[in-house]
Parts: structure tokens; sequence; C-alpha cells
């Protein structure tokens, strides 16, 4: 087997408060082991469980769960497997008013025949006092109980030649109703034990039954499907004081029903006591003391009547004791080897006679040396040593604290478990302590640090703070410009506007003026090309005036009138040169006059279309400036605001 897959198993419900292996007989039965998750539990190591139950009691958290052969064997009896039934006696004791119809259902169910245990429980005291009598077999342990057997095979080899070499109650039955009725069917036992299921799968039980079918299980399961049956049944076989078997000292009072009670049969139960006594006694038979008789021993408190099978809430008042009484009395009332009026001795040979076709070597068996399932090693002072150290256990006091919150009796077991990997550190509550405790240092330095660190937060925050202010100020301030500039920048952008429009215009009167200094140019042009004409009309004036002349002279005094006009016409001629003289340099400077203004017009225009491509170039600024106001503005508000978050923080 292994980690969680024997009979006992750990569950989800394990808070690992470590009380299994507080009360565990068998230190290495329990696995601390961390899960994927980062959580943790304790599982069950299924070759070194006893199947004691023990921890069962224990835990509060119902972390614990085992199997049983309820299921597959009411899936064999669907299948159509003959299957008859063994009851242990603590069946009839748990329910007195149910038990003929719990029978009758397990009938319907397809069961064959049906047998108490309690038969062979008085087979086994037969059995036991023919082998103490011819082998002078003083001191045994009984075993009736698995759990103890168990234990005894794996922990204590030591001990079992001391173990009695008779079956148990259960298996005497099945010897008895295989071998002397002949049965062929498969068995189940109707069992109040999980650890019954060891034995039945013990090679040196026989293979003579196939189920353990618990009490808590098998009731689960019928109430569950709602099984029935429409007849009572019971068992086929009569028994005597084998029926108080299950009880504390049950086997103890058979001896002293047939031997008297002159002899010394030491009675030991309970999951602590039991194995606790084992040590005392194997200690008395290396010291060489007196042993009892026979030990009576059982794994439960209170007998199988409360084992580990049987459902939680019937171990609760006396009521089952009271039922087991009253079955006692009615097996001793049958008379015989139980008859109340014989002395021990007749007694024990109505029993030996009762029982005189069995063969002893039918009901004997063996043991095996199964400590090889333990796997504690030893473990060395330098391992703990080491061990120790790693748990920050460095003195001698540390390492004897024994407060067993980890769930072992000692600091020293608890070092031995770690050593061999079936606990960690961690479950060491001193250990936890410990590392709390320096991180509570720690925690109290980085908090001093943190402090220092906070006080200094709080000096710079105070200096960013009035750098925010004076920052705050300053955007505020910026703000306040920003606006001016926005309306001068407005101003500016009307202003540049105007300025084009009138530059336009000035532009438009210099073309004007340019088209009338040309206008005027070209009658300049037309008087200087009238006052050439004059000067040829005067020219040719000056030549008449020269001929009239010349022929007033030819005339005399006839010509003198003519010479007058002549002279007049001359007159004229030298009036109109001279005029036309004069309008010629006139004409000549004002051309030259309005070039130059024609020029300057033109200059002008110029400097205007200059002008007033860079007024455009001003306005077109001038709305990238108020673009890029209203964008700083907006920015500047944005970080005013976060500003003011910062000052509030």
């Amino acid at each position: 087997m292994g980690k969680n897959t024997g009979l006992v198993y750990t569950n989800e419900n394990c808070i690992v408060c470590n009380k299994c292996i507080s009360v565990c007989p068998v230190p290495s039965a329990n696995y601390a082991v961390k899960l994927e998750d980062g959580s943790s539990r304790i599982e069950v190591e299924g070759d070194a469980c006893i199947s004691c139950g023990a921890c069962f009691d224990a835990c509060k958290h119902s972390a614990r769960s085992y199997r049983d052969d309820t299921e597959r064997f009411f899936e064999d009896l669907k299948r159509g497997e003959k299957i008859s039934l063994l009851i242990a006696p603590a069946f009839m004791a748990n329910y007195p008013s149910e038990y003929q119809n719990y029978l009758g259902v397990l009938k319907a169910a397809g069961i064959n025949r049906i047998f108490s245990v309690s038969f062979g429980a008085d087979i086994t005291t037969w059995a036991y006092l023919n082998y103490i009598k011819s082998h002078h077999f003083l001191g045994g342990i009984s075993q009736p109980c698995p759990a103890v057997v168990d234990y005894i095979e794996k922990n204590m080899p030591d001990l079992l030649p001391r173990l009695m070499p008779v079956h148990s109650p259960l298996m005497c039955g099945a010897i008895y109703v295989k071998k002397y009725i002949g049965l062929r069917d498969k068995l189940a036992f109707i069992s109040p034990c999980i650890a019954k299921k060891n034995e039945i799968t013990d090679p040196n039980c026989g293979g003579y039954v196939s189920y353990n079918v618990t009490f808590q299980h098998l009731i689960h399961y019928i109430k569950e499907h709602r099984l029935s049956g429409s007849t009572l049944a019971k068992d086929e076989i009569e028994y005597g004081l084998g029926s108080i078997y299950p009880t504390p000292g049950g086997l103890k009072e058979n001896i002293y029903w047939f031997l008297g009670d002159e002899i010394f049969v030491r009675q030991a139960e309970g999951e602590k006591h039991m194995y606790e006594y084992l040590k005392e006694y194997q200690e008395r038979i290396h010291t060489g003391k007196q042993l009892p008789f026979m030990v009576d021993a059982l794994n439960c408190a209170q007998g199988c009547l409360y084992g580990t099978g049987i459902e939680e809430e019937k171990a609760e008042g006396d009521d089952t004791l009271m039922n087991i009484q009253r079955i006692r009395e009615n097996s001793i009332k049958h008379g015989g080897a139980w008859g109340r009026k014989l002395s021990p001795r007749r007694r024990l040979a109505a029993l030996n006679y009762q029982f005189r076709k069995l063969r002893l070597e039918d009901f004997l068996r063996h043991y095996t040396n199964k400590s090889n399932q333990i796997k504690m090693k030893p473990v060395s002072s330098q391992e703990l040593s080491r061990i120790f150290d790693e748990m920050g256990k460095h003195t001698k006091e540390q390492q004897q604290i024994d407060c067993s919150a980890c769930g072992y009796a000692s600091c020293k077991d608890m070092a031995c478990a770690i050593s061999n990997g079936i606990n960690y550190k961690e479950n060491c509550i001193h250990y936890v302590k410990d590392l709390a405790m320096e991180e509570m240092e720690r925690v109290k330095e980085l908090s001093a640090q943190v402090q220092a660190d906070t006080e200094e937060r709080i000096r710079r925050a105070e200096t960013v703070r009035d750098i925010i202010d004076h920052v705050t100020e300053s955007f505020q301030t910026m703000q306040g410009s920003l606006s001016e500039v926005s309306v001068g920048n407005e101003g500016n952008a009307q202003e540049s506007t105007e300025i084009a429009v009138s530059m336009q215009n000035i532009n438009n009167c210099s073309r004007q003026m340019a088209e009338a200094f040309g206008h005027i140019t070209d009658l300049l042009n037309s008087i200087e090309k009238n006052n050439n004409s004059i000067f040829d009309i005067a020219s040719e004036t000056e030549l008449l005036s020269l001929n009239a002349s010349i022929e007033a002279a030819k005339a005399g005094e006839a010509g003198k009138g003519f010479a007058v006009v002549a002279g007049e016409i001359k007159n004229l001629s030298d009036s109109s040169r001279d005029a036309a003289k004069d309008s010629n340099d006139t004409s000549a400077k004002v051309k030259k006059f309005m070039e130059d203004l024609r020029q300057q017009a033109e200059n002008l225009s110029g400097l205007v279309t200059h002008v007033d491509q860079r007024v455009d170039t001003l306005a077109a600024a001038t709305e990238q400036i108020a673009a890029s106001t209203r964008l700083v503005e907006e920015l500047s508000e944005q970080i005013q605001g976060e500003l003011f978050k910062i000052q509030k923080l």
C-alpha cells in the first residue's frame, strides 16, 4: 500500500491539528505532507497503519474515512454470487429490535445462509484451552483483535511467539462452516471492525472470508438504497458465552467460566493503554518476571461492541452493554457447557464433549514478521543534532520542550519523524514561534525604518508642497499674463486685419495713381506731338513770311502793307515756335516728374504688397498665437488641477 491508500485514509476535512499523530500507536502511520496548492495535511501510510481507529475518536473534524467491502458485496449479490453470512455477536447487541429484520433484508438481497460468530467464539475458547493444556502455553496473548495482531507483527515481532496460535472467532466460525458443514458459498462478515479486512486478506488466514462489511456502511447502504425484506430471519447455530467476546474482558470471563477465577487473566484494552501495556509485557519477558496466565487483549476501549466500524451514535449510552448482558443470560440458561450450576471443571468437560469431533490443528494459525513494512530508520545522535539545528533548537532546554503540539510525545520523536521524512519542521509550533519572533524583530526594525522614512517623506512632502505652492502661484501669474496676451493678441489680430484692409486700399490707390500718371504721360506725349506740329507750321509760316517780305520788297510802295503782314506773320511764327519750345521744355520736365511719380507709385505698390503679405503672415501668426495661447491656458488649468490634488494629499 502507501500514503492514503490503505483501509484508513485522510479526507478533505483535515486541518493538520496533529491529534491523529498524538493518539496513533504507530509513529510512522501518519505523514505530514505539503500539497500543490501550498496547504498541508496529515495522510495515512497504509503499510504502517493497523486500523486501530484511534484517529477517528480523536479527530473533531471528521477528517478520517475508511474502506470496506460493502459496495462490492452488494454488487456481487446483484450478479448472482452465492454468498452466506457470518454475523459478529455485536450486531445483535447494537440492533436488538432490528436484528431479524436486517437479516431478512439481506436474505431478500440474495444471502444464502446466516451464522453467528458467537459459535466461532466458543470454538476459539475450546481451542485456547486445549492448546494451553497440550503445549503448556502460559502467558500467551489472545488474538481475536486484528489490530493487536497487526501491531505486534509490524512493531513488536519479538512478541510473535507469545501470540496464541489459534484463529479468531471469525476464522474459527468460517473454518467450521467450510470444513465441517461443507459450505461452498463465499462468506461475508457483518463486522464491527475496520481492521478485520486485514485479517481476512492475511495469507495466514486461508482466504476463508471474502468480504468485510462493517455495520456502519451496511446500515447506510440499506437506508440509502431503501432495501427491505418481506420476512424476518435469524442465525442458524446455537452458541454459548462466545456471545460476550465483544465486551471488554469477554475472553477472560470465558476462561474463568471453564478454569475458575483462581488464575490471573490480564485484561487490557484501549488504543493507548493496550499498546503501552504490550511494552510493559515485553519488558517482563526480557527481565524474566512472571507472566499472567493469559492476556485478554482488545484494541477498542469498550471492546467490539463499540468497534471502529459501528455507527457513531451507537457508542452513546449503555444500551448496547445492557443488550449483551441479556444475550449472556440467555446463553447461560441453555445449560450444557454454560450451565450456571456446574463447576468449572464439569463445564470444561462438557465443552470438550461438545467439540469432540473438531481437530485442534484445523484452527491453528501462523504469524508473519512484518517489521519491514515500518519504514522508520534509527536516527543517530549526529543526525538528531543536525535536525535540531535546522529547527533552531540549539540548547538542551530547547530540545526538551516536549509540548506535544506537533503530535509527538517529545521533541526527539519529532526530530526522528523529520529525519524519516514523515513530518517537517514547520509543524513544530516553537520553530514557527521562533520564526515569528525573529520576523517580529525584523518587522520592528522595518517599522522603525519606515517611521524614519515616513518622517523624511513628510519633510520632503512639505518641501514639495512649498514648491507646488510656488509653482501654483507662478502658474496663476502665467495664466494672468496669458489672459493679457490672449486679449492683446485678439486686438492685434483685429488691428492686423484692419491694416491689411487699409494696405489693400493703399495698394489699390497706388495702382490707380500709376494708371493716372500713365494717362498724363500719354497726354504730354500728345502735347509734345502737337508742339512739334506747331514747330513745323511755324517753320512753314516763317518761310511764308520770308517769301512775303521778298514779294513786298519787290512791290515797293505798294507792297508795304503786305510787308507789315509778313512781319506779323513772322512775329506769330516766332511766338508760336517760342511757345511750342517752352511747351516742350515744360512737358519734358513734367514727363520726368510723372515718370518719377509713376516709378514711386509702382514702388509704393510693391511695398504695400510686401507689407500686405507681412500683415497676412502676422494675422496667421496671430491666429496661431491665439490657438497656442488657448492650449497653454488649458494645460495650465490641468496642471493646476493636478497640483491641487497633490496639495490635498
